[in-house]
């Protein structure tokens, strides 16, 4: 039987996504993590690996990849995405397989993809989170969008940083094409994901400009969409203050120069914790309690119940 909401408050049922244009970021580590603070608040959480051929979500949770995943609702050999939801030893919790074969999400018919996402809004957990594949595949960048709570991963290495950007970018851009029936702009956003475009476009702010000059009112139509996007960053991996410090920069650049509206979570400091628990199979939240990676993560779900309260992080 599934977990139901031990505050039996009635509250709407929301999906964070975890997403990040580079792997080796955590993305499957804080997934997890975020997924059991929200039990140990009193929520009940079904935890979905989305990233379809190279899952490794259930490694996080030391647990064994479920008889039947993902893999069958996608094909249809499983009509209910409660057939292969799982529960596991954190109370509260429960767990969607993406198992492990050739089968990848960028591979998805669109029609199983929209199947998949109309499903997850009928969990019937009160928090649904997704830990997505790396990359800016369509239907990796259709679930992130799907999310009340976008949240993105990365580490302070260069690489990791200007992958995050580039994922934030094209999760952007797929927002606008699926808003294209009121914008009709496709054109101008094919160009701007070319970076050589003639029309000056290399960002989504240079784009709100260009619209807003040639067509205003098609840019007032588009600041309608911008309005509803928003990212959440998280920084991983933190060793020094100056690591802590470019999560405050990422912010201030989506925001001033991308036009992309973001909030810094927080941060996550580097731990040999965290590996010491993967080679045990076991949450490091249940594995190593006081760990202040524990609290760094408490405070981190707090601030995606209240994204409103953040403030610049110090």
């Amino acid at each position: 039987m599934l977990s139901t909401d031990r505050t039996h408050s009635i509250a709407p049922k929301l999906i964070w996504a975890v997403g990040g244009g580079k792997g080796g970021i955590g993305k499957s580590f804080i997934s997890s993590s975020i997924a059991i603070c929200l039990t140990r608040m009193g929520k009940s959480v079904t935890l979905v690996d989305l990233d379809l051929g190279s899952a490794n979500l259930h490694t996080c949770l030391g647990a064994k990849i479920p008889p039947q995943t993902l893999s069958d609702f996608i094909s249809g050999r499983v009509r209910d995405l409660n057939q292969i939801t799982v529960s596991t030893e954190i109370p509260g919790l429960s767990f969607i397989s993406g198992s492990n074969d050739s089968l990848d999400i960028a591979d998805t018919s669109r029609g199983s993809a929209d199947r998949l996402m109309s499903a997850l809004r009928h969990l019937p957990s009160s928090y649904t989170i997704l830990d997505l594949g790396a990359g800016t595949a369509q239907n990796t960048l259709d679930f992130f969008n799907l999310s009340d709570q976008k949240i993105v991963a990365f580490t302070p290495e260069p690489t990791s940083i200007e992958n995050a950007y580039r994922f934030m970018k094209s999760s952007f851009y797929r927002k606008l094409i699926t808003a294209e029936h009121e914008l009709g702009i496709q054109h101008l956003i094919d160009a701007a994901m070319d970076a050589r475009n003639q029309n000056g476009i290399r960002s989504p702010a240079d784009l709100i400009r260009y619209l807003n000059a040639s067509d205003p009112a098609i840019g007032a139509k588009l600041a309608t969409v911008i309005g509803s996007y928003q990212v959440q960053l998280l920084l991983n991996q933190v060793r020094t203050r100056q690591d802590i410090e470019l999560g405050n920069s990422v912010q201030s650049v989506c925001r001033k120069y991308f036009g992309i509206q973001a909030n810094y979570l927080g941060y996550v400091d580097h731990d040999n914790a965290v590996w010491q628990s993967l080679r045990k199979r076991r949450p490091l939240i249940v594995e190593f309690p006081y760990s202040s990676i524990v609290g760094q993560f408490l405070g981190i779900t707090k601030n995606l119940l209240n994204p409103h309260s953040l403030r610049a992080v110090i």
